[in-house]
Formats: C-alpha cells, sequence, structure tokens
C-alpha cells in the first residue's frame, strides 16, 4: 500500500519562496511509468494540477505556473519536493502530493496540507 505525506511550512510570507516535501512508503519514486505530482485547491476552487516528477527524474510544469514553479526528487530519501516561487495569496490553498499511475489516473494522495500565504 502506498501511502503520501505532504511537509512543510503552513505559512509563507507574499513574494516568498513556498516549498513542500512529499515523502512516499510503500513504494518506490524511480518505479517505472508513475508520475509524481502536485495539485492544490483554492478556497471555493477546484482542483490545479501543479506539475509532476516522473519515475526517470524528469519534471513537467503546468503552463500557467511553469515560471514559478520546480519540482526535484531526492531518491536516497524517497521524496518529492515542490518549490513555488514568488507567491502571493492566490497561492494560498491545500496542496496535495499524488502518484499518477501509467493510465493516467490519480491512484494515491496524501491527506493534503493548508498553506497560507500572509503578511
Amino acid at each position: 500500500q502506498v501511502q503520501l505525506q505532504e511537509s512543510g511550512p503552513g505559512l509563507v510570507r507574499p513574494s516568498q519562496t513556498l516549498s513542500l516535501t512529499c515523502t512516499i512508503s510503500g513504494g518506490s519514486i524511480t518505479t517505472n511509468s508513475y508520475y509524481w505530482s502536485w495539485i492544490r485547491q483554492a478556497p471555493g476552487k477546484g482542483l490545479e494540477w501543479i506539475g509532476y516528477i516522473a519515475w526517470s527524474g524528469s519534471p513537467y510544469y503546468s503552463p500557467s505556473l511553469k515560471s514559478r514553479t520546480s519540482i526535484s526528487r531526492d531518491t536516497s530519501k524517497n521524496q518529492f519536493i515542490l518549490e513555488l516561487t514568488s507567491v502571493t495569496p492566490e497561492d494560498t490553498a491545500v496542496y496535495y502530493c499524488a502518484r499518477v499511475d501509467g493510465t493516467y489516473s490519480l491512484d494515491y494522495w496524501g491527506q493534503g496540507t493548508q498553506v497560507n500565504v500572509s503578511s
């Protein structure tokens, strides 16, 4: 059973960098054909896909956030990391990490972590 757990600060100041880590258990980040994703949901809005890092280590980002987003991984810790730069209050959301399988289905999710951007 794969489990995902997000961690990181719950409060980030405007213009700073939001950094979140997703720790994977019960599976390997390098297992072929899986995509390790970040998704968020702002208050009153739907889910927004941020990007992913593939089993190969290649990242891909949503075009709307690409200029501010970086997703990396630490294979020794079985973790992947989201960095979102120059945050504004509009980046306030619950942030989820999730796994996408070879059929492009989201099959495992973390519980989500609330991040508030406020001065």
